[in-house]
């Protein structure tokens, strides 16, 4: 069984955000709502300052708090290390979003046929895409997608309906400077191991003991004097 994790390389990460567009792309996900994002952070004082940048999406932890607080085992852990949620079953509690220090998760306010781009007279809804309504897993549970339906959390499967076919997710796939790799951290010679060895690793909150799945390199987390710089300036 394959140990999948993400190593994301801030040296060479520009902020393109076309991790963003492809995840959207892929996953459905209703408007305003991004599984991955890009942080712009301004570091040091005018004229000695720089940008960095940091793509965050969700860290599939392997103490993850999400699943330990719901309710209805809607969100689990998978023996491959994705941590999913079982839109079919949530109820809508928000106790997941509550309990991760990330902020990854998103709750779908309103039913899908209000909070597409598309107006549904225009054929068949977004969310019809064959790959995002099968099950998966050997659970065989409906996990993938989003804007599933009203009165639901969601956010970041690491594009488990590609990732079952042999597939990168999305966001790896359409990074165009090869700054997100993915694959499974027990292959000494799979992307994300051979990058490890290269270049010093940290992970995000790895204090508070929520072990992800999610490493960073080129740099190290935002300092204290680091200021945030952007947010969503567009409904993408």
């Amino acid at each position: 069984m394959p140990r999948y994790g993400m190593v994301i390389d801030l040296d060479r990460c520009t902020g393109c955000r076309a991790c963003m567009e492809s995840c959207k792309v892929e996953n459905n996900t209703p408007e305003a709502t991004f599984w991955m994002y890009v942080f712009r952070f301004e570091e040091g004082e005018y004229p000695d300052t720089r940008v960095r940048f940091m793509p965050r999406p969700c860290m599939h932890c392997d103490n993850a708090p999400c699943v330990k607080v719901c309710p209805v085992g809607a969100r689990y852990k998978r023996e491959d290390g994705l941590v999913a949620t079982d839109w079919e079953r949530c109820i809508g509690c928000r106790y997941c979003e509550v309990a991760c220090p990330y902020g990854v998760n998103t709750f779908n306010w309103t039913h899908p046929e209000e909070q597409y781009y598309l107006g549904w007279e225009d054929g068949a809804p977004p969310w019809a895409n064959p790959d995002l309504n099968e099950p998966y897993g050997d659970e065989r549970r409906r996990i993938a997608g989003g804007g599933r339906d009203e009165g639901v959390i969601e956010k970041c499967t690491f594009c488990v309906q590609r990732v079952e076919q042999g597939l990168d997710p999305a966001c790896v796939h359409g990074c165009p400077l090869k700054a997100l790799v993915f694959g499974d951290l027990d292959d000494p010679e799979s992307p994300p191991s051979r990058l490890l060895r290269k270049k010093e690793a940290f992970r995000l909150l790895e204090e508070v003991g929520t072990e992800p799945r999610v490493h960073y390199v080129g740099g190290g987390p935002p300092s204290e004097n680091s200021k945030q710089i952007d947010a969503v300036e567009a409904r993408v």
